[in-house]
């Protein structure tokens, strides 16, 4: 017959397996049996280990850990170690900050404590009503902002049920809104595109002979080359002059701009109109470059955003804010309203034929074929 022992009250038994020379323990706590051994042959120091684990777990509970289980915060270390690694090369740095930015300001502070069997499809939605209630409307994050979170809150669940942490992932699709109404993405129309780089052009005029001159002539040609290659504003940021190429193409016999890209999906290419050629010479020109150094050094954004604001172009018409992200959408709307094939854009801008279909094309009426549309039975009439 097994030898046993009680502590504390009856709360904790120890007790030796026949056959066994050292001591095991064993508790009931928050639902569950727990045992774990002591590794002890002597009585006295098996007791001590005991109470020590006991206390150390009532500690855990009285913390809301969950006891005996990975905590959220043990899983999205394991996630942010293995996802800079294993992605390695793949995805831009800046991705994965943004993984661990969110882990960090938002998602371990509010899971960190929880066991991973704690969060379920209701916590899932009470975190969601948390970053969304009491905040201003400055302060409150937008829909995409939310959803990024919710996506790297989805990653490390992901990695604890590959490490056997998670039996199942919980179902955290958010309730209630099948799907986001589709709205076209912010950009300038054609002539609101002339009106904001007919802006920057005086606004170099009237900076000649002042020390923000340079800046001026920069955010000019920025804006014309960002409106005839549709690249991303990040993708810009990171460009260098040695990923610019000036080329006769064979198929349109006009001089255009090859841009070798480097952005959130890796290595692409794009081939730009001819109104980028011009202001990358004034670039090129100006800046007498390395073929290391960056195209745009400099963070536009502050005159872009005065610009904006003083030609009354910062909201279109459906309240929507225009960013330097609004001129890749210039680019994208103005070719499909020259005919260009959604195909070819959609790899020139790297990006899927479906994005532009639904972001862009929906909303371009020259899309639309009025022949097509308004085709008619021989003989139907209206009476």
């Amino acid at each position: 017959m097994a030898e046993k022992h009680t502590i504390l009250g009856g709360k904790i038994h120890v007790y030796k397996r026949p056959g066994s020379h050292v001591w095991q323990c064993s508790t009931y706590l928050a639902g569950k049996n727990r045992r774990v051994t002591t590794k002890e042959e002597s009585l006295k120091r098996a007791k001590d280990f005991a109470e020590d684990w006991y206390l150390g777990l009532r500690g855990k509970q009285s913390r809301g850990e969950v006891v005996g289980e990975k905590t959220f915060a043990q899983a999205a270390e394991k996630f942010t170690e293995e996802y800079e690694v294993m992605t390695g090369g793949e995805r831009n740095a800046k991705y994965v900050q943004d993984h661990q930015a969110r882990l960090r300001n938002h998602l371990i502070p509010y899971f960190g404590r929880m066991g991973l069997s704690q969060i379920k499809t209701g916590t899932v939605q009470e975190y969601r009503m948390h970053r969304l209630d009491g905040e201003d409307d400055s302060r409150r994050p937008s829909r995409s902002t939310l959803h990024h979170e919710i996506v790297t809150l989805r990653q490390v669940l992901k990695t604890a049920a590959r490490h056997g942490w998670l039996e199942h992932l919980p179902d955290i699709s958010e309730p209630y809104r099948a799907s986001a109404k589709i709205s076209h993405r912010a950009w300038f129309s054609p002539e609101e595109y002339r009106q904001l780089y007919g802006a920057t052009r005086e606004n170099v005029k009237q900076s000649k002979g002042r020390p923000w001159r340079w800046a001026a002539e920069q955010l000019h040609d920025y804006v014309l080359f960002m409106a005839n290659t549709g690249i991303r504003p990040d993708e810009a940021n990171g460009l260098q002059y040695r990923d610019v190429s000036i080329v006769d193409d064979d198929a349109t016999g006009e001089t255009i701009l090859e841009v070798e890209v480097r952005g959130k999906r890796g290595v692409g290419f794009c081939k730009s109109t001819t109104g980028a050629v011009r202001p990358f010479q004034r670039l090129t020109k100006r800046n007498k470059p390395q073929p290391s150094d960056l195209v745009f050094p400099a963070n536009h954004k502050r005159q872009f955003n005065r610009l904006l604001d003083e030609l009354g172009l910062k909201l279109d018409r459906d309240g929507n804010r225009r960013t330097a992200y609004s001129l890749r959408h210039t680019y994208i709307c103005l070719r499909l309203m020259e005919g260009a094939d959604i195909y070819q854009i959609a790899k020139n801008c790297r990006t899927s034929v479906e994005m532009i279909e639904k972001y862009y094309a929906s909303h371009i009426r020259t899309n639309l074929d009025a022949a097509a549309i308004n085709v008619r039975r021989k003989g139907k009439s209206a009476a």
